[in-house]
């Protein structure tokens, strides 16, 4: 890609994963801070969306207000073979942030939004026992340390900031504040406070509706804070009954992430041993 051909947009810094470990959360964050902006699509262009160019890249950046700092979120950056070098190529110094989540819940809850969007059908044993099949995503996309050493290799240190799924959940203010300090804004004196964002206990309307529904996304959406819009939506949804994780793949899982987890621990200097204990449940009201 020569100079010509660069975008024209600047982004601080880039929201690059993983999949599925609270990212839209700190993009809703990030939005909701008065000096930045994020487009409110995941422009994946440095990753699936590339052949587009540089205009649409830029594109997604023009409602942003002069002088805001602009950032973008696309989870699948961290694990795509050629997002972390295009990004170098386009900006070297940017600012990046990256989120991990324990591999085994991150793998199965990238199952789950496949299965509700119909896009597999199937128990998890047909998709997480090996990268082998039909969507390796779900597996591959885990191996953090394996990801993340080509960004180490062509970004300083100092400009990425990792951080957990597990701070997102039990520190977010702290971890807001980090954030913000890393990308050199001044933090919000508190968190926007938001339901869990893509959760998959939320209710869902059936498969069939959805699909009817999906080319008028756009359309309904200045709809959804309508009372009778929630109401009809509320006589229709239902919570989705999947697939359990069984023990014993559950077993399956930590033991093909072993390795890698060890391989994390070491290039982050972090301590990482409860991903590898069973998930505690947590109590209901």
């Amino acid at each position: 890609m020569n100079q010509q051909t660069l975008p024209t947009v600047r982004p601080a810094f880039i929201v690059i994963g993983a999949v599925k470990a609270a990212t839209t959360w700190i993009q809703k964050q990030l939005q909701g801070h008065p000096a930045i902006f994020l487009p409110d699509v995941e422009p994946h262009y440095f990753s699936s969306e590339y052949e587009r160019g540089p205009a649409y890249y830029d594109g997604l950046f023009r409602p942003a207000q002069p002088g805001a700092i602009l950032g973008e979120k696309s989870a699948d950056y961290l694990a795509h073979p050629f997002a972390a070098a295009r990004i170098a190529q386009t900006y070297p110094d940017i600012k990046l942030l990256v989120q991990f989540r324990n591999p085994v819940d991150r793998a199965y809850s990238d199952y789950k939004m496949l299965y509700r969007r119909g896009t597999i059908r199937g128990a998890p044993e047909k998709f997480l026992t090996t990268p082998d099949c039909e969507q390796p995503r779900f597996l591959r996309d885990g191996l953090y340390a394996e990801h993340l050493a080509r960004w180490f290799d062509l970004f300083p240190r100092e400009n990425i900031l990792p951080f957990l799924y597990d701070d997102v959940r039990d520190r977010p203010e702290e971890t807001f504040r980090k954030v913000c300090q890393h990308i050199g804004v001044e933090p919000r004196a508190t968190v926007i406070a938001t339901r869990r964002e893509n959760d998959s206990s939320e209710r869902f309307l059936p498969l069939p509706v959805r699909k009817v529904l999906s080319p008028l996304k756009s359309a309904v959406a200045p709809l959804r804070s309508q009372r009778w819009f929630q109401a009809t939506r509320g006589m229709m949804a239902r919570q989705i009954a999947y697939p359990p994780l069984s023990p014993a793949l559950r077993t399956h899982l930590e033991q093909f992430y072993q390795d890698d987890l060890a391989k994390l621990e070491t290039m982050l200097g972090w301590d990482l041993s409860h991903w590898r204990k069973p998930p505690v449940k947590r109590a209901t009201a």
